[in-house]
């Protein structure tokens, strides 16, 4: 079995990142564009345990083999935070306007 290389990770992420910004760009429903920021939020955790592997596997005693998984945790607790207000946003929006459609709410003034 071929081992995941830093180039093989990085191609990945950057796939899924322009997947998400694709998504950003071209859709009008606030739930799928907050999915696709997820997309992109995922795609730089994996470039930094990518970057993290690698720095671990060129090193022979690394500094802190562990600082690429505390911003990858950080990164989470972002995502989770921003999922969180995100929704409760959308959920605010659509009570009041009953439209998850982001095209509309730029004509909806008070």
């Amino acid at each position: 079995m071929t081992e995941l290389t830093l180039d093989n990770v990085l191609l990945i992420a950057s796939a899924i990142f322009c997947v998400g910004v694709y998504g950003i760009l071209s859709r009008q429903n606030i739930i799928v564009i907050l999915m696709c920021v997820e997309l992109m939020l995922n795609s730089a955790n994996m470039v930094l345990v990518g970057f993290g592997r690698a720095a671990i596997a060129s090193s022979p005693t690394p500094a802190s083999p562990n600082m690429p998984q505390i911003f990858v945790i950080m990164i989470l607790a972002v995502a989770a935070a921003e999922a969180g207000v995100g929704l409760a946003i959308l959920l605010a929006v659509f009570r009041k306007w009953r439209t998850t459609n982001a095209g509309e709410l730029h004509l909806l003034n008070g």
